[in-house]
């Protein structure tokens, strides 16, 4: 269903840092980048899907409050190596990995990236 997401950012430099760490685990790559824009996908798609940008307007980039992106892990062990990964380069903690009561094998971890944009990892594979 949707095509692309954008998140803002204020310092493309320690935004990347933070996301070529933290998609990683997932499969997520940086594929494209330029002074206003950096692009994620997986190796196998043809166009990337998340984009952190520094916002069209000029202003200042702000969070959303209740937006939250959730991305698809293929594995419990990715949703892990996601949240290790996003607090050591510069995330915060907004829930430990972890099954939620959403359904029996909603493994999920919560994080904010160095802007405040709330992210997630899911697995919803049992093991």
């Amino acid at each position: 269903m949707l095509l692309y997401v954008t998140l803002g950012s204020n310092d493309l430099e320690r935004a990347q840092l933070f996301y070529d760490a933290a998609l990683g685990p997932l499969g997520l790559t940086r594929r494209r980048q330029d002074d206003l824009e950096i692009g994620y996908a997986r190796e196998s798609d043809t166009r990337c899907r998340l984009w952190v940008v520094t916002p069209h307007n000029r202003k200042a980039a702000t969070i959303g409050n209740g937006s939250m992106v959730a991305l698809e892990a293929q594995s419990r062990a990715m949703v892990d190596a996601f949240y290790a990964a996003a607090l050591a380069h510069g995330g915060t903690d907004e829930g430990a990995p972890g099954l939620r009561p959403f359904h029996a094998n909603f493994y999920a971890a919560f994080v904010r990236d160095p802007d405040g944009n709330k992210l997630s990892a899911v697995c919803e594979r049992p093991q």
